[in-house]
């Protein structure tokens, strides 16, 4: 790809992750890499939206912060080798969907090929 596209496709990428997006009342995922494995995992925790449309943790009532590190345990963990892989066990599979907003399915399909590149290609993979 050459150096001038792949510039604008990323100032086009950095510009819509600065959107506002509502959050998923079926929870959101905290997705990594397991090098050693080659594998990505996904872990997925349960959340209540306040009327402030912030995540709130079910058990403590407090809101969770997106900056800081938070110590929760996971509802559970997903792990494949492949995006499409993890896209059908929790998009699929998985009953009641955790899924509950077509726009988190199609966030987590990207994430998931991103994470699955950085992994064929020995990159550092940061969640968007």
């Amino acid at each position: 790809m050459n150096s001038e596209l792949k510039e604008s496709i990323t100032i086009i990428d950095n510009q819509l992750s600065k959107r506002y997006i509502a959050l998923d009342p079926g929870g959101y995922f905290i997705i990594y890499l397991d090098r050693e494995a080659g594998t990505i995992g996904a872990k997925h925790y349960t959340n209540i939206i306040n009327e402030k449309g912030l995540a709130v943790d079910p058990e403590t009532g407090k809101v969770i912060p997106t900056k800081a590190k938070v110590e929760r345990t996971a509802n559970t963990v997903y792990t494949g080798r492949t995006a499409k892989e993890l896209c059908i066990k929790i998009l699929e599979e998985t009953k009641p969907p955790l899924i509950t907003m077509l726009d988190h399915a199609a966030y987590l399909g990207r994430e998931f090929l991103r994470a699955e590149i950085a992994i064929i290609e020995g990159k550092e993979y940061i969640q968007d």
